[in-house]
């Protein structure tokens, strides 16, 4: 269920309406309000709705571009009644997808959308395949429903064994029991609902629909032989010819450029989640511990005043004693804190609301409400964290844990890439002890408990009965007055009662002094604890800026005593968890890959070797994160295994092609050479169908990383299956060209 608007519900002496949203201010408290028989009014204070019309206009956007560009490439490559068949296939696999969808009960979300269009450069692979082979085997002279038969039965079984595979590489993201496996979880099924419908769609729609719309295509004199002697064939086999007779040093050459890309990797920005594009600004106001919610109050009110003069700020909310409500999956409200208080503010859009924070920094430097630690953020994609950075500093003695603290802090403020460092725990706050005298309570005849129920009673209170008003019960507490039990210095004044009821000064069996002492202890799996907390600088991922902290920590990890700990935590530890989540289900996908490989080349030698070629898509995919400064994080990841499953797919259907020429009496080298030029032409068109429709993502916040690692790694997947592929096959089966052969190819 989609969260639509919050409202906000505020006594008032007017009739019950609701306000209109323009440069409004509201105040929110953590504590209800009284019962009053005074009419309420409703203020909108956020409205979830607009965001969702930005992301489906976007989406939509960005959908028709891409559907554009597939139709575009089908028709000027394949002829526009050979490309209308292989562009039919687009609605009917969506109109598919959106029914299981329904029945499934997935909802549209962000996820989702951009799975959809994820899906769309992968939706024509199928449909390309079967059009071209009937395209290929009229050519020859078959007629066209010989030529459907043949393209069904001989591209189908391949084309489900790499659906299956493409689809069980993302199933990690489905079933990973973690924070962003329940955020993202959505793209493995939007895909494989995707996948497999294509794949309904091409072994049974185009076939029937290329019966029906195809021209007729006159027979080639020559057959196969002059449909793939033209020139750029010729060119293509000499090409692969070559690389077969070259095997080991193409195999060297890939070898070392996957080392490299290894390598290469490690220079890339890393990145758990990217920041939203949503146009919020949100505004932390953290007083010491033990302020009171009305000193809070207070200097909130004057962060909100100065906020409200802005131009950017279109609405202003403010939450005193906790956070802000939750309103997107991406915030997680603090827990009620006198101290503590919440501003958001809605912008008009994402330069507006980054001219905000910019604003609102420098006001803070220059000494807006300097009494208060004031944070300005904004909303993160993927699981919530409070800090981008954090730091876990443990063990059993609170002195030393806070004498290390204070120096993993010192080295966190000298971290060029970290602003505004803080501890969770906060300074040392004076509180004040009564130590009693045991020798002169004995003599008066008291003991500890009954001086510590009176002061109990003198300073905080004790419920004496409870008065029933309605249906309510209130407790009727006994206390001092406020002046005397508020003020430290008149503590030494109250008076107790004794067994025979005389007054007994407090001053009598006991003294008050002034420690300090932490105003909260945190634990950590029941150890002391104290968390130093930071943001980034802008333009730095956290987990760039983490690994630099680390680097400086580690002569004081190093020389850490028994039973202490420095842990990195936040963005760091929920992406090595979310990692972890997906290395469990690892091997399951593993199995389901292996039995859907072996079922199909039925060879285990085979089926090692498809294996073998998934990784290599780092080839393509490092180069193009370089190129474009696009960090590696968790969606890219998810786009590394879309990847290895394509890979293999097309390895799988080039396999497929290699023992359909064997079976029709082409010896190991030929049936190499030829399958791979079979498969040139509808691999490199799937491979553009698919790059071309992946560009619209790319200006995407959330989906860029994930588009120019599919982009890169579809560029360098098809090089790898026409290159890469040949020398791996031949050398894995041993197959070397006759002279004949070599000298027919050069």
């Amino acid at each position: 269920m989609v969260l639509r608007s919050i409202f906000e519900i505020r006594p008032r002496l007017a009739s019950v309406h609701i306000r209109d949203l323009n440069q409004t201010s509201q105040r929110g408290r953590s504590a209800l309000p009284r019962f009053s028989k005074q009419p309420l009014s409703f203020t909108k204070i956020t409205d979830q709705s607009v965001n969702i019309d930005e992301a489906y206009s976007e989406f939509m956007l960005k959908f028709f571009v891409a559907l554009v560009v597939v139709i575009l490439i089908s028709l000027l490559s394949l002829g526009w009644r050979v490309g209308i068949v292989v562009a039919a296939a687009v609605p009917l696999t969506l109109a598919g997808v959106f029914i299981i969808m329904l029945a499934t009960g997935r909802d549209f979300d962000r996820i989702t959308l951009g799975a959809l269009i994820l899906s769309l450069g992968l939706l024509v692979d199928d449909a390309i395949i079967i059009i071209e082979a009937m395209v290929v085997k009229m050519e020859e002279g078959v007629d066209r429903i010989s030529a459907s038969t043949w393209a069904w039965g001989h591209t189908a079984a391949p084309m489900l064994a790499g659906t299956l595979v493409t689809a069980i590489g993302l199933m990690p993201v489905g079933f990973a029991k973690s924070s962003a496996g329940e955020y993202a979880g959505n793209i493995f099924w939007v895909v494989m609902f995707a996948l497999l419908t294509s794949w309904v769609v091409a072994v049974v729609f185009t076939p029937y629909m290329g019966v029906k719309l195809l021209p007729d295509i006159g027979k080639v004199e020559g057959g196969h032989d002059h449909i793939y002697g033209t020139p750029n064939y010729q060119r293509l086999r000499r090409f692969i010819g070559s690389i077969v007779a070259r095997k080991k040093t193409v195999m060297l050459v890939v070898g070392g450029l996957f080392v490299i890309a290894i390598l290469g990797l490690g220079v890339v920005q890393q990145q758990f989640f990217p920041v939203s594009d949503r146009p919020e600004v949100l505004v932390e106001v953290q007083m010491p511990e033990g302020t009171g919610i009305e000193a809070t109050s207070t200097v909130s009110a004057k962060v909100e005043a100065w906020i409200r003069k802005q131009p950017e700020a279109k609405i202003v909310t403010t939450y005193v004693g906790q956070g802000a409500p939750r309103f997107v999956l991406n915030i997680s409200p603090e827990l009620p804190d006198p101290s503590f208080a919440k501003i958001v503010i809605l912008t008009e859009d994402a330069k507006q609301r980054e001219a905000l924070k910019h604003r609102i920094r420098v006001a803070v430097a220059d000494g807006l409400a300097p009494e208060a630690r004031v944070r300005v953020t904004q909303i993160v994609f993927g699981p919530p964290f409070p800090f981008p950075v954090a730091f876990r500093v443990s063990g059993p003695d609170v002195d030393k844990v806070r004498e290390l603290a204070a120096r993993v802090q010192d080295v966190m403020v000298a971290t060029p890439s970290l602003r505004q460092v803080n501890a969770d725990w906060g300074e040392r706050a004076p509180s004040m002890h009564f130590v009693i005298d045991q020798d002169r309570l004995g003599a008066i005849g008291l003991t500890t408990r009954d001086v510590s129920d009176q002061l109990q009673a003198l300073l905080t209170g004790v419920t004496v009965t409870e008065v029933r008003e309605d249906i309510r019960s209130v407790a009727v507490v006994v206390r001092s007055n406020g002046p005397e039990r508020l003020d430290p210095a008149r503590l030494d004044g109250f008076t107790l009662t004794g067994r025979n009821g005389e007054h007994i000064p407090l001053q009598q069996i006991g003294h008050s002094e002034i420690r300090m002492e932490d105003p909260i202890l945190r634990r950590y799996d029941r150890i002391p604890t104290i968390t130093l907390r930071a943001d980034v600088a802008d333009g730095v991922q956290p987990p760039s800026a983490a690994n630099d902290v680390l680097k400086r920590l580690e002569p004081i990890i190093e020389g850490l005593p028994a039973g202490y700990d420095i842990h990195a935590g936040s963005a760091v530890e929920e992406s090595a968890k979310a990692n972890a989540a997906l290395a469990k289900v690892f091997p399951v996908m593993l199995i389901l890959m292996m039995i859907v490989i072996i079922f199909q080349v039925r060879s285990m030698t085979a089926m090692t070797m498809v294996l073998l070629t998934a990784p290599l898509a780092l080839v393509g995919v490092v180069p193009t994160l370089l190129l474009f400064n696009q960090p590696f994080g968790f969606n890219a990841i998810l786009g590394l295994i879309g990847l290895a499953g394509i890979i293999m797919r097309n390895t799988l259907i080039l396999i497929g092609q290699i023992h359909t020429n064997e079976a029709e009496g082409m010896d190991p080298y030929h049936a190499l050479v030829e399958a791979t030029v079979q498969r040139a032409r509808p691999v490199i068109l799937t491979a553009l169908a698919a790059v071309f429709a992946f560009i619209p993502l790319t200006f995407s916040v959330f989906w860029g990383s994930l588009a120019f690692t599919l982009i890169g790694g579809t560029i360098g997947g098809t090089v790898l299956t026409l290159v890469f592929l040949p020398a791996l096959y031949s050398v894995w089966f041993r197959i070397r060209p006759k002279e004949a052969n070599v000298a027919m190819t050069a």
